[in-house]
């Protein structure tokens, strides 16, 4: 059991006899309840495992309680039984799954300190940046990074030639490392020089296998883990299996189901919702229609109308060609991130639409019309098929959704060949759990302002 384990059986275990004090259950039945709780918990692996992700505690804790629920059912006295006993049991159930969500949450930020591991990453490139950043944000992780190891031009590695980016943290040199593990009092290396070979790697695990608590390294898979992913002890060999599953008849019902409530709920929303984007575009001068049409690319490459707020000034797109003919550096920004930093069509009523995302709100039409889902790969325009290359058919096998991997991992910092990424994910890792936790992450990022950080 971890130490941030054991912090959870015992806030969890206070909180659980409280709910259960108050409960109108029989005392046989709550001492019941209270032992087989802890028992499913454990045998579910909440507490004998770190989890880097609050995704993965959420997927834990979720079937921890499906079996909790199938569990209490059985030991249910049914000779004396009640139908008020089980509204009162599954009452019970939900207010301990709340209050478990609130302390999952919160011992990570509260125990930060105590807990945290101080991190250092070998490696000082992209990939290094990019995991930092990952640790910066996520904070359930307890990754402290305390800096970088430049491995470029050091005698002992025979491979690394990073191409280096400006860090935020200290770099340092590789011939320096034993002497930052202590400095820095490190517990976790993460080697992240994906390109490294097998002899590099073994050079420096040998180096402070003996001086950290774990290390860590990202393989070189781009592309090819998927939520499938099994990694497997092949008699001494180390073997990853991967596979590609496709969305089943029963998913795709249930996922169009979803999308056909929330489409529902949105249209309530939008009602008053382009009253009021009326009155502001009428309080900035502009009386041109509410709305923008464009074509967009579908499923299975079917063009479609989207609808949108409209937050550009008509003709935009006429302007951009004469923008691009006018401006190279406007064509060369264009042409790479098939958009603009600081675009100058977008009106101010329309700046404020696009930064609160409620530009968006008219397209629960195009999913209630079953063009679209809430979750899914970003619409692409069609003049962009080409520049899609061989993603475009995994893409386009999705329907496109409001939101999805591209507007909750950046949005405005990644480019067009990142999006192209993302979206490819979403394809082979599709999961109704997938898009449960690409909503929750649209909601804060919605509420907290924030470009995409979790």
């Amino acid at each position: 059991m971890t130490k941030l384990g054991i912090y959870k059986n015992i806030i969890e275990g206070i909180m659980t006899a409280a709910l259960l004090f108050i409960f109108p259950f029989r005392t046989i039945f709550k001492i019941k309840l209270f032992i087989l709780y802890f028992i499913i918990m454990h045998l579910a692996g909440r507490y004998r495992k770190s989890t880097l992700l609050i995704w993965d505690e959420l997927e834990l804790m979720f079937k921890g309680y499906l079996a909790y629920f199938a569990s209490s059912l059985l030991i249910i006295d049914y000779v004396h039984f009640q139908w008020q006993a089980l509204g009162w049991l599954v009452l019970f159930l939900l207010v301990q799954g709340v209050c478990n969500l609130l302390i999952a949450r919160f011992t990570h930020l509260i125990f930060w300190k105590q807990l945290r591991k101080n991190v250092l990453v070998i490696g000082a490139g992209h990939t290094a940046k990019q995991l930092q950043q990952t640790c910066k944000v996520n904070r359930y992780s307890l990754l402290n990074v305390k800096g970088f190891v430049n491995c470029n031009n050091d005698p002992t590695m025979k491979s690394v030639d990073q191409e280096l980016v400006e860090q935020e943290l200290p770099v340092y040199l590789l011939r320096d490392l034993e002497k930052v593990i202590e400095k820095e009092k490190i517990e976790t290396v993460l080697i992240a020089i994906p390109e490294m070979n097998r002899i590099d790697q073994r050079t420096i695990v040998e180096r402070i296998m003996d001086k950290v608590e774990t290390i860590k390294y990202l393989p070189r898979m781009e592309g090819l883990v998927t939520f499938d992913t099994k990694i497997d002890d092949f008699d001494g060999l180390l073997m990853i299996s991967t596979s590609q599953g496709t969305i089943s008849r029963p998913q795709a019902f249930l996922k169009r189901l979803i999308d056909i409530f929330a489409g529902l709920a949105g249209m309530m929303v939008l009602g008053p919702l382009t009253l009021y984007v009326r009155h502001l575009n009428h309080k900035q001068g502009d009386r041109d229609p509410l709305f923008f049409t464009q074509t967009r690319i579908g499923k299975d490459g079917r063009p479609f109308t989207i609808y949108k707020f409209r937050t550009m000034v008509p003709n935009a797109e006429q302007i951009l060609d004469e923008l691009m003919e006018k401006d190279e550096s406007i064509r060369k920004e264009y042409t790479e991130n098939k958009k603009l930093k600081n675009d100058p069509r977008i009106t101010k009523a329309g700046d404020f639409l696009r930064r609160t995302s409620l530009d968006e709100f008219p397209q629960f039409i195009n999913v209630l019309k079953g063009e679209m889902s809430l979750i899914g790969p970003r619409p692409y325009l069609p003049r962009e098929k080409e520049d899609m290359g061989e993603r475009y058919d995994d893409i386009v096998s999705s329907k496109p959704g409001i939101t999805g991997m591209w507007q909750t991992h950046g949005r405005s910092e990644v480019n067009f060949e990142q999006r192209l990424e993302l979206d490819e994910y979403y394809y082979r890792n599709w999961s109704l759990w997938l898009d449960t936790t690409l909503l929750i992450r649209t909601i804060k990022q919605i509420i907290n302002k924030d470009e995409g950080a979790m």
